[in-house]
Formats: C-alpha cells, structure tokens, sequence
C-alpha cells in the first residue's frame, strides 16, 4: 500500500501503471470454423487451499473445499461430457498433490490443466523470491498430470506482484488469465515492452462466486438467485456472439456444483451451442497469438 498517494509525482504513477499493461488488441478477424465467437470455459479448483491459503484451518470451511473435490468437478465433467465440450481447471499445486486423480481424471476427458499457485496464496503480498519459488514449485507438480504443459496461469485472487507476469514470461508460458483491460484477449507488455504473453481476460462480473458464494471473513452472503446470475453472464455470452468476440466465464466446484446451480453451466453450454467455438484457454491464446503472427519471446 503507497502512503499518501497523492504526493506521488507523474513520472511515479506512469512506472506504476506501465509495470504490466494491455498491448496490441489480439481479438482475431476470425475464430475456427467460421464460429461467431469462442466461448472459454474455466474452473478454479481451489478446494480445500480456499481456506489453506489464507491461513485459516477451520475444519468445516475445509469440508466445504472437499465439496468441490468430491462433487463439485464431477458434477461439471458430466455436464462437459455430455455436450463434448472443452475447458480449462485451474488448480493450485497443492490441491493436486491430495489428490493427483482428480488431476488425471480432468486431463483424461480431455481438459486443460493450469497454474494457480503453491496453495492459493497471495502474489500480491510476497517478495519477488518467494513468489518465483513457489510458481516454479507449482509448475514442478502441475507439469507431469497435465498432460503437455501447463501452458497457463491464473493468479489465486486475481492478486498479482508487479512481479507476476515477468515470471511468467520467466517460465514460457503462453498466456496469463488473472488481468481485466479488455473483454477480448491482448498482448501483455511489460514495462512497455511486449512480452509474448496472450492476456485471456478475466472479469468479476464473469464469476460465479461473485454472487453466490458464502463467506465469514470478509462477511459476505449469496445476493443473486441462480435465475439471475444466469441472465447476466446470458447477456454477457449473447454480447460476445454480436460482437464476433470472447466469452470467458470463472466458476468454482464448490460454488457452481449445488443441485440448484449446475444447471446454469449446462444452459449457457446450449445457449452457445451451434453459434460458438468452445476452446480451452490455451487453445484461445494459440489461435489467436497464431492469427496475430505473435510469438513468446
């Protein structure tokens, strides 16, 4: 946190901002097959590291993490298997370690494995060292279950250092999911410089736990009925296919996996069905890294 931030000079807000910033716009002219817009599913599996990785260890919130292991995700394959479509899981390290078949069993049916950190900890808040570490760390556990990668990362929180991306760029990786600047995705720079790295952007009002999910501390209840979280990440989709563009979508085992709330994957999933190119991540930033003729530096 800056004390008195309004005695910062200029040419400090302009090094602040420029550390990490949207580039070139990569939306591509076209999306496979002659799709009107690509639908990017993803699922962060953060089980029982949502209360690990903020130090807690309450017993009934980790239960409520085992929720996502135990029923959540398989709720979402079944749903992704009948409708044969593809999506990213996001995992920290950590939730793949107490149970690499999860893993497996994501990459088996054909999904993308991604980076999420150690154990779902704050970026935001470690040294340039520690955070290095435990990402590197993370990519030395995900690597082996993930089938031909990781090739992406999503920062826990969305909380990134001003150090995240250029370890990213560190570890070849093709794209970062944790950053808001545009609907569609973007070429990161760093430091004002382009970095190679696709930005697939994410968005709160694209989250599910935004409206649904439960929480003591912060204090936080579920303020959306399922019917309406459903309408607005509908009008969300319905305006990526007029404007030809990206609709990327953040869900959780343990938020979206309730009898009550499943359906809301499944009708978007019909709703898109005939109009869209559903894509994991990493195959939305190879397609339009390769239309952009951009390549990871």
């Amino acid at each position: 946190m800056i004390d008195q931030p309004w005695n910062q000079s200029e040419a400090e807000v302009r090094r602040l901002i420029g550390r990490v910033r949207a580039g070139r716009s990569l939306a591509p002219a076209q999306w496979p097959g002659g799709a009107r817009a690509a639908v990017a599913l993803s699922f962060d599996c953060d089980h029982e590291c949502f209360e690990l990785g903020g130090g807690g260890s309450a017993t009934g919130r980790l239960a409520w993490g085992e929720f996502g292991r135990r029923v959540g995700v398989p709720r979402i394959l079944d749903v992704l298997a009948r409708h044969d479509v593809p999506a990213s899981f996001f995992m920290p390290a950590m939730c793949a370690l107490i149970d690499a078949q999860e893993s497996r069993r994501i990459v088996g049916a054909g999904h993308e494995l991604g980076l999420h950190g150690w154990i779902h900890e704050n970026n935001s808040q470690l040294d340039a060292a520690t955070e290095r570490d435990l990402m590197l760390r993370a990519r030395d556990v995900i690597a082996p279950l993930a089938g031909g990668g990781p090739l992406g990362f999503r920062s826990a929180n969305w909380d990134l250092s001003p150090n995240t991306i250029e370890i990213v760029a560190e570890m070849g990786l093709a794209y970062d999911s944790s950053l808001m600047a545009d609907d569609d995705p973007y070429e990161l720079l760093i430091d004002g410089r382009p970095s190679g790295i696709v930005e697939i952007p994410v968005e709160w009002l694209r989250d599910d736990a935004v409206y649904l999910l439960f929480n003591r501390n912060p204090a936080t209840r579920p303020w959306t009925p399922p019917d309406q979280v459903f309408e607005i990440f509908a009008r969300e989709l319905d305006g990526a296919i007029a404007d030809g563009g990206l609709f990327q979508l953040v869900m959780h085992p343990f938020v979206i996996g309730y009898r009550s709330r499943i359906w809301i994957l499944e009708a978007l999933i019909e709703r898109a069905q005939g109009q869209v190119w559903f894509a994991t991540h990493a195959q939305v930033a190879a397609w339009v890294a390769g239309q952009a003729g951009l390549r990871n530096s």
